[in-house]
């Protein structure tokens, strides 16, 4: 029976690898693995895609080497604005926060916002409020502090007006999973941009651009400049494409990827179908990513 397929797929980003170091890359690959074995097994022992895919990203945000929760990189006013999503397949339910600043698993939060509300998107201090109101843990901004992403930050503002973005080396993470009941669910967080203006936000917490997730067709979790996610739809185009046009995973998620490419948009994205095909298509020097299914073995890539 098809839907007895199952599996996961984790990114941590697409952009301008070509400059990490040996170090860099062996932490990378260790985190990603590490993180997708344990996801792996709630599906294996019957948890739901959703559990997997907010787990794994909840994992990622606390590592400070992705732009995400605790690696997030900083706007132009020296400041961490981070935002997640998070859908499930099943009944397209979905919940999202941008531009939160003290929220230690911005995941987790986009989660309670699906859950416990009766909307998809909660914006900076209503949704750092509702955070508080629900006891979802919020830490002091020291606890993102980081010299290398100031420096970073400091040194693109000496060479550069306000208006220009930095391609990050790190990028989002995010994750895909299909579940041994067949539901599919998709979670993105982000710090967005180094250099970014304040109150900008991207393509993760948007349903439809930076996540997407709908059980019998795909669900997707994308990475990269969020502007052209955004206008392009890209995480809901893949699942479209499929559905309408009777497209592969494949061959949908790989279009999608080029045709950005041709009107400049940079990044990539992770998919997984109803029977556990999975995509990673990236125009960029490298995507962090990762998988495992009932059919396939842990693979981690970076280039």
């Amino acid at each position: 029976m098809a839907d007895e397929n199952f599996g996961i797929v984790i990114h941590g980003g697409a952009g301008v690898l070509s400059n990490l170091s040996h170090e860099q890359q062996q932490k990378i690959e260790k985190k990603i693995s590490q993180t997708l074995l344990s996801a792996y097994e709630i599906i294996k022992n019957g948890g739901t895609s959703l559990d997997a895919v907010e787990f794994a990203v909840s994992e990622l945000e606390d590592s400070p080497l992705f732009n995400a929760g605790r690696g997030s990189v900083y706007n132009f006013d020296e400041v961490q604005e981070m935002d997640a999503s998070v859908m499930f397949g099943k009944d397209r339910s979905a919940g999202a926060v941008a531009s939160v600043k003290n929220i230690k698993n911005p995941i987790s939060l986009a989660r309670k916002v699906l859950e416990e509300t009766e909307h998809v998107l909660l914006v900076g201090d209503g949704a750092e409020s509702f955070a508080k109101d629900i006891g979802e843990q919020i830490v002091d901004p020291s606890y993102f502090h980081s010299d290398k992403n100031l420096k970073r930050l400091r040194k693109a503002k000496d060479k550069i007006t306000q208006t220009t973005l930095v391609h990050d080396k790190i990028g989002t993470v995010g994750a895909v999973a299909l579940d041994k009941e067949g539901n599919i669910a998709a979670a993105t967080s982000t710090g967005g941009m180094t250099n970014k203006m304040p109150g900008r936000v991207g393509d993760t917490p948007i349903i439809g651009s930076g996540t997407w997730a709908q059980n019998d067709v795909c669900g997707v979790s994308s990475t990269g400049h969020g502007e052209f996610f955004i206008k392009f739809q890209v995480a809901k185009e893949v699942c479209t494409r499929m559905e309408y046009l009777n497209q592969s995973l494949k061959k949908s998620a790989n279009d999608v990827i080029n045709e950005l490419m041709k009107v400049g948009g940079s990044g990539g994205l992770i998919a997984i179908d109803k029977d556990a095909n999975i995509a990673t298509p990236f125009n960029t020097d490298g995507m962090i990513r990762g998988s495992i299914t009932n059919k396939s073995n842990l693979l981690v890539e970076i280039y």
